[in-house]
Order: C-alpha cells, then structure tokens, then sequence
C-alpha cells in the first residue's frame, strides 16, 4: 500500500471513529444513570442480580434498558424469555426488545441466527461490539441503564469504563473467602480505572428452607458487609438464597415481575431504594460550570488582567480520557477569554504517584478538565493551584473548551475515593 492509500485509510478510519463518538454522547446524553454490575468471579448471581435490578426500577416506574456485554456467555435473554425474539431494524439502529413497558434489553445472543454458536473474539472485536450496543441501539430517554459484564477484570468492563463516562459499579459477591478475594480485586479495578462504586451485594446470604423457614448460612455469613467495611465502599445490602430465583430464570421469568419470596423481595427492594436515593443525590449534584471569571486558578497559570489560562485535557484515541493516570497524550490548550490561541499535544512521562502534578505545574497548567480522578491527586493539584473539574465526557479538546466557555458544560462530582 503506498503512503496515499494509507493515508486516505487512517483518515477514513479517523472519520468512522469520531461519527461514532458523536453517536455515543448523542445516545448517553439521553441516560440519567449508568450501572455496571460485575463480580470478580463467576456464579455469583451476578447476572441474576443484573436482571431483577433493572425489572424492580421499572416497577416503580423507571424507564429502564438493560444491556447485556457478557459477550462469550450471555445469560439476559434467557432469564426473560425473549432469546427467541429478534430486534426490530431502523434505518438509525436497532431497537432494544420491549420486557414490559418500561423495560428493553439488547444483547448479542438476540443478534446471532445461531443462538448456541460460541463467540470467539479477540479484545478489538468485543471493544468495537460494545460502542456499537451504545451508538446504533436505539435506546431513547433512559433513566437508568443497568449493564451487565462478564466475571473478571477484562475487556469488557474495561471498555464501559473508558466509554461511558459517569457509569457507577455495583459489585456483586457471595459471603465466602474465595468470592471476596476476587471482589477486592475488582473494587480495585473500579478505583485504578476511576470508575465510581456505588455499592456492594452479598448475594446467596444465608439459605431460607422452604418448608421450616429456617435461615442457615451455607456460605458463610456477612462476609460481603466486611469486605465494604474493610475496602470503604457502600453496603447496599444482602440476599437470602432462594432456589425459586434459579428455577424463574430457567423458565425465563424475572423473579421480581413472578411472585417473589417476601425475604428476597423485601431484600431486593431495599437494595433497590439505596440505588434510587443514590442515583438521586448523583443528579442533583450534576451541575453546569461556574463562568470562567469564577473558577480560573489565580496562581502563575493566570494573567489576571487579560483572563487567561492553560488548560490541560487527557486524550486518548481524540477524545477525553476517563483514566487520567494513563492516558495517551494531554491536549495544552492556551485560553485568553473565549479564544483558542494555541494547542499542544503532549505525552506524559511515564507514570509514577505524584509527577503529574508537578511535570503539568511546570509547563504553566492552571486547570485540568478530567473525567475523574482520585482525590490524593486532586489535592496535590489543587497544592500547585491547579484548579480540577471532573466528571467531564468523552468529546474532543476543542468540543470541551468551547462548551466550558459557553458555560454549557455538564460535569458530574467526582466521586473517586482513593
């Protein structure tokens, strides 16, 4: 291929990936709440989990999709009953299927002719089927999006994390030591991706006999509400096993829309309500920009007189980078008062705790827009009087710049507790 082929193919390239940037924040924009659910292992009931969150929001009346990632094993259709449908085209996408009202759920095994035929792809693939369940699934107004991943660390839930800004993880566990060792290790993969947490689940917490209605604990007991403890994240609650919960997903029947057990059920609602009442209190502390007369830093970054700034943005791929500690490239942008005057790129040294601070404090950098960033690091900027706003999307430098500007940039609070 000569250097004209080659060019003309990066370019096209370049131009497919950034229409489907625009694609995806066009459809995040229209999702209020984002949630991973994943474990550390598998056969946690995990997925189960996954399911009868998104079937118990729209009961009380949530606008729900329910999105299936777990790519080699997908379990979603099935445990409602609709693996043998197949979604509606449009010549915007594809729609979601209807579960009820209120409920629609997309997932790869509705998309594939053979629905037992293994899938056998490499990271690119799976990354590339993941933006495409968010860019051409036509999801409408959402109030929540629950996401289910497979067990692990890996692709999939890595490319949540890097594709949609603001997703939180509820991590899912059973009280024994195996399950929570690999737990820890995902509450620690949330926090080296500065993915939030909003809680934990003990799942299977202890068996309730159906005949004698005795409670014994099988797996041990409160090991999950320890592990919270002891790793400093939320507790949203644990769940009684219940063998009708196995048998409703054999039957594709979500176990909350069928009759639950009243244990599991009030179990359930009441993990429920803690993600409503926290989802609620992430809205409200969503907030737009203050001007930028307010919130420039007023140390050696800033000329006060003429109202300028330097503004570091990490970049990946062209777009912000949600993982601020490993990013590709920063974008150095010179502002004096709504006006690019000059645009850098440049590449960080590599990465040790505390030296970003310090190598962005000497090039003159007097505010950083991030995605998110751990609190340790926000405080060593903020030292140096760098100004931190995180909690921004995934657009280009000079998308953000502008909408800062225009004070019509929509951060959320960044949550990182590390």
């Amino acid at each position: 291929m000569n250097s004209s082929c080659a060019h003309d193919s990066n370019a096209g390239k370049e131009s497919q990936r950034a229409e489907e940037d625009a694609a995806i924040n066009r459809s995040l924009s229209r999702i209020k709440n984002k949630l991973l659910v994943m474990s550390g292992k598998g056969g946690v009931g995990k997925s189960s989990l996954a399911v009868n969150l998104a079937a118990g929001l729209s009961l009380k009346g949530y606008k729900v999709g329910l999105m299936d990632v777990d790519l080699h094993g997908p379990s979603i259709p099935r445990m409602l009953g609709i693996h043998n449908q197949t979604p509606l085209q449009h010549k915007d996408g594809i729609y979601p299927i209807p579960v009820n009202d209120l409920l629609k759920v997309i997932s790869i095994e509705v998309l594939m002719p053979d629905k037992d035929s293994p899938t056998i792809w490499r990271g690119p693939l799976k990354i590339g089927v993941i933006r495409q369940f968010i860019a051409d699934v036509i999801w409408g107004d959402l109030d929540f999006l629950i996401i289910d991943s497979p067990p692990g660390t890996g692709d999939e839930p890595l490319t949540v994390a890097q594709t949609i800004p603001g997703a939180q993880a509820v991590i899912v566990t059973t009280p024994q030591e195996i399950s929570l060792s690999d737990v820890r290790k995902s509450i620690n993969f949330c926090r080296q991706v500065d993915m939030p947490i909003m809680g934990l689940v003990e799942n299977m917490s202890g068996y309730i006999c159906p005949h004698c209605g005795q409670k014994s604990a099988i797996f041990k007991k409160d090991g999950g509400k320890r592990t919270a403890v002891s790793m400093k994240v939320p507790f949203l609650g644990s769940i009684p096993f219940d063998i009708q919960l196995m048998e409703k997903g054999d039957q594709g029947q979500a176990y909350l829309l069928n009759n639950p057990a009243p244990a599991v059920k009030e179990a359930l609602d009441g993990i429920i309500e803690k993600i409503i009442t926290s989802a609620d209190q992430s809205q409200s502390q969503k907030k737009v920009l203050q001007p930028l007369t307010e919130v420039l830093p007023t140390m050696n970054a800033i000329n006060a007189t003429s109202n300028s700034v330097k503004i570091a943005i990490p970049m990946a791929e062209g777009i912000l980078c949600n993982h601020f500690g490993h990013c590709e490239q920063f974008a150095l942008i010179d502002l004096q008062g709504k006006n690019i005057i000059q645009k850098v790129m440049v590449t960080p040294p590599p990465h040790e705790p505390g030296l970003l601070p310090r190598w962005l404090g000497e090039k003159g950098v007097g505010l950083i827009i991030a995605g998110g960033m751990g609190q340790r690091a926000v405080s060593l900027f903020n030292e140096r009087g760098i100004k931190v706003l995180t909690g921004a999307p995934q657009l280009g430098p000079e998308e953000l710049i502008a909408q800062y500007v225009d004070q019509t940039l929509i951060t959320g609070d960044n949550v990182c507790d590390h």
